[in-house]
């Protein structure tokens, strides 16, 4: 009976700290309502050809800056009104969802990746190594996101290839700076000794044995790292450096609406709201699930 119940007993085990931090995430409300607004975002980018009342791309200059449905001369048919080229604002808000959800989630991946590999080797082989990334990662801090971006948009020229890339060029430093710091406290713990005893490959080490100790804080700064990037979209779009119309993109349409502030606001303000909602949601969210993987944080 002892022995039957072993393997049950550790598989039980090892399920438990996982069913333990989907208990606690379970038990904040505010955490719940974030992912549940950011899943609700994630379905709208998924599903957006099926779901617009309209096509984005449609242009009705009859319909040029057409009110929401509550306010007079709107239609139910267009809810939150259209722009200066008449075209449906929901539905552009909608499809707009996929660019800066796409955006942000291959910038972070990537970009997280490229940093956690390089601070590995940062961290766990030293030396010359060490100086170089070091000294990399220095030079990329020194420059603001924004500017730094806005001169490699500049000179690669606006698209989505090349916004990807001018993101990735200096997303990486901080999930570098974090695993450097985490794998330089981690080479020094028992159970790193024991496999460089056993005579275990450098590589088996960084990536079976302290890898996977480091993971918490590296998903909670990916988390937040998402929403900042977001940001830096629409900021890009905004200035006309990113996504090129007519592809639909928050910051582009906002951009759009800038003239008509004072007699077409809804133009500007609605794609306003779609970034407050969705970077809001995505940073508490990061903060419950920090909360939850850090016992640092704990409340």
């Amino acid at each position: 009976m002892s022995e039957s119940a072993g393997p049950l007993a550790a598989a039980t085990a090892a399920t438990t700290p996982a069913r333990r931090h989907l208990r606690e995430l379970g038990r904040d409300g505010a955490t719940m309502a974030a992912v549940a607004v950011v899943l609700l975002f994630a379905l709208m980018a998924l599903l957006a050809p099926w779901i617009a009342p309209q096509d984005p791309y449609r242009a009705d200059f009859l319909r040029r800056l057409q009110p929401p449905a509550w306010i007079e001369g709107g239609s139910w048919a267009f809810p939150l009104g259209c722009d200066a080229l008449g075209r449906d604002l929901l539905s552009r808000i909608v499809h707009g969802a996929r660019v800066s959800m796409l955006i942000g989630l291959l910038v972070v991946v990537v970009a997280t990746s490229v940093g956690v590999l390089a601070g590995l080797l940062a961290g766990y082989l030293r030396g010359w190594v060490d100086v170089v990334i070091s000294r990399l990662v220095d030079i990329l801090l020194g420059f603001p996101y924004l500017i730094f971006a806005i001169g490699l948009m500049a000179a690669l020229g606006p698209g989505f290839l090349n916004m990807l890339v001018a993101l990735v060029y200096k997303e990486w430093v901080l999930p570098c700076r974090v695993v450097r710091a985490e794998t330089l406290a981690a080479r020094e713990q028992d159970f790193v000794e024991a496999a460089r005893a056993l005579g275990a490959s450098r590589r088996h080490i960084m990536l079976r044995e302290i890898l996977p100790n480091i993971l918490s804080p590296v998903i909670v700064v990916a988390t937040f790292r998402v929403a900042y990037v977001i940001i830096i979209e629409a900021s890009l779009s905004f200035l006309g450096l990113g996504v090129q119309p007519p592809t639909a993109s928050w910051g582009s349409m906002i951009a759009d609406g800038r003239q008509f502030l004072l007699n077409a606001w809804w133009v500007s303000t609605f794609p306003g709201l779609a970034i407050l909602a969705l970077v809001l949601a995505i940073n508490v969210a990061s903060q419950g699930l920090r909360d939850v993987l850090d016992p640092r944080f704990a409340r």
